[in-house]
């Protein structure tokens, strides 16, 4: 247990994030927790978004290191997590209803191995349009949420590896290694159009950002705790 915190002079914290929080939720409760142990506000950002529905590694920065913040963030990531065959909603994930079936019976394991690796490398991705991408200065999900539809436009985005194993008929588990700005609500949308079907984002974890990995992560409560049992200077 940690009794030298510096969080002034820079952390740098990693963290399980919980569902249906987001990373910006972290941050505030962060920021609140130290300045209640340590009596002043101090700096905390992150360094890479994750969505309220998924979770998994977020890493804060404190202080002076928020600096690194942006090296952070160029790092490649990992996820793993589950997606849904045959149907797509609006959103790409659970956050909306699905909305179209689509037939899944054509889909064999060689035709899902083949399409799998053709979304291997440097590819162009269309962002979801319930996402945090700024449109004419406002976030495409607020848009989204209004009924209308922003014009998203594509990025280079790079996929190092993508495993998938067929758990049911209409469910799979993956892993992606990838680059910074890739949306894997946009990976799954994109493998069920691939495969004459519909797919949609079921659950997501992020694991590891570069050298930083969920297993090293610390939950709020533990982190509370870790806090409550330091002894700041006055």
């Amino acid at each position: 247990m940690r009794n030298d915190w510096k969080f002034e002079e820079g952390e740098i914290l990693l963290f399980d994030k919980p569902f249906d929080w987001s990373s910006f939720d972290v941050v505030k409760k962060i920021r609140w927790m130290i300045k209640k142990n340590l009596g002043k506000d101090i700096k905390v950002g992150h360094a890479g978004t994750l969505d309220p529905y998924a979770t998994g590694l977020l890493v804060l920065c404190t202080g002076k290191s928020t600096k690194k913040i942006e090296s952070i963030q160029d790092q490649i990531k990992v996820y793993s997590g589950t997606m849904i065959l045959g149907a797509t909603t609006p959103s790409y994930d659970l956050e909306s209803e699905p909305d179209t079936p689509y037939p899944i019976d054509h889909i064999t394991d060689e035709l899902l191995e083949k399409t799998i690796q053709t979304f291997i490398g440097v590819q162009d991705q269309v962002p979801p349009i319930f996402s945090a991408k700024l449109i004419n200065g406002k976030r495409a999900y607020e848009l989204a949420r209004k009924g209308e539809t922003p014009v998203m436009n594509p990025k280079k985005i790079e996929i190092l590896e993508f495993i998938v194993k067929r758990v049911k008929p209409d469910e799979l588990k993956f892993k992606v290694t990838c680059t910074k700005g890739t949306y894997i609500r946009s990976l799954a949308h994109d493998l069920g159009k691939a495969l004459g079907s519909g797919a949609y984002l079921a659950s997501l974890q992020r694991d590891a950002i570069g050298g930083y990995l969920l297993a090293n992560a610390f939950s709020i409560e533990t982190f509370r705790e870790c806090l409550e049992k330091t002894s700041f200077p006055a």
